[in-house]
C-alpha cells in the first residue's frame, strides 16, 4: 500500500512537471502516448476489472447498471474537467476553456480519488492469481499524459508555482482515493457490496476515457497504421501481464 501511495504521486508530479520543463512538446507525439495509454486502459478493463465484477452472483444482475452509470458520471466529469482526463490540451484562444482553474480541479480530482480505489481491496474472482499489478500499470499509463496536460492548461492561466501546488493535489488524489477505501472497509463503514459498487463505477469510467480517445484519435475515420500498431502493442502488452507474467 506504501508503494502504490509513493509511485502514484511521484509518478504524476513527475510527468505533470514534464509540461514545465519540454513547452516545445509535440502534440502527435503526445496523442502517440495517449492512444497507448487509451488501448491499454481498455483492454484491462475488459480483460481484469469486468471478469472479476460479473463473476461475483450476488452483484452481477446489477453490475451492468454500476457500469453504465460510471459511463454516465464520467460524461458530467469531462464536462468539469473539460476532458484533460482524455487529453485534451487546449492553448490560449481555443475552444472549451470556459470552465475555471477549480471546476477543471473538482472534475479531475473525483475522477482521480474514484480511480484510486481500485487499489484497495479487490473482489475476489476464483483461480485469479493476478493482484493489483495490472490495474497499477494501466491506471500509472492513463495518468502520466492526464498529468502532462492538466498542467500544460493551467500554465495558460497560472503562474508556475500556482500549477506546481494544483500539480501536487491532484497527485494526491488517487493516493487518498486507495487509502480512504481501505480504511473504511478495513474499519467496516463499507463492505464487499459497496466495493464491487465503487469498481463498477470506475470500470465505466475507463471505458468512456479510452474510447473517446480512440474516436477522438481519427476525427475523419481514417485508417492509421501507426495507431493501430500501438493499440495492437498496448493491448498484447496487458494481456501478457493478466495471463502470463
Amino acid at each position: 500500500m506504501t508503494w502504490n501511495f509513493i509511485i502514484l504521486f511521484f509518478t504524476s508530479l513527475a510527468a505533470g512537471s514534464l509540461a514545465v520543463f519540454i513547452p516545445q512538446w509535440k502534440e502527435k507525439d503526445f496523442k502517440m502516448a495517449l492512444i497507448f495509454a487509451g488501448a491499454y486502459l481498455f483492454s484491462i478493463t475488459i480483460l481484469h476489472l469486468l471478469p472479476e465484477l460479473f463473476a461475483d452472483h450476488e452483484s452481477a444482475y446489477f453490475m451492468g447498471l454500476y457500469v453504465l452509470l460510471g459511463f454516465l458520471l464520467q460524461q458530467v466529469l469531462d464536462y468539469l474537467s473539460s476532458g484533460i482526463e482524455h487529453g485534451h490540451i487546449h492553448h490560449p484562444g481555443g475552444h472549451g476553456m470556459g470552465n475555471s482553474v477549480w471546476t477543471l480541479m473538482i472534475g479531475l480530482f473525483l475522477h482521480a480519488f474514484l480511480e484510486g480505489t481500485l487499489l484497495s481491496k479487490q473482489p475476489t474472482l476464483l483461480h485469479h492469481h493476478h493482484g493489483s499489478e495490472t490495474l497499477l500499470i494501466g491506471i500509472l499509463l492513463h495518468k502520466m499524459p492526464e498529468a502532462f496536460a492538466l498542467v500544460a492548461v493551467l500554465l495558460t492561466r497560472l503562474n508556475k508555482k500556482k500549477t506546481f501546488i494544483l500539480l501536487v493535489l491532484f497527485s494526491l488524489a488517487s493516493p487518498l482515493g486507495m487509502l480512504s477505501t481501505d480504511w473504511l472497509y478495513g474499519n467496516a463503514v463499507i463492505g464487499a457490496g459497496a466495493i464491487n459498487v465503487l469498481f463498477g463505477l470506475v470500470a465505466g469510467g475507463f471505458l468512456h476515457i479510452s474510447t473517446t480517445i480512440f474516436f477522438e484519435s481519427s476525427p475523419q475515420h481514417k485508417f492509421q497504421l501507426r495507431k493501430l500498431l500501438i493499440i495492437l502493442l498496448a493491448s498484447g502488452l496487458a494481456i501478457l501481464s493478466e495471463y502470463i507474467i
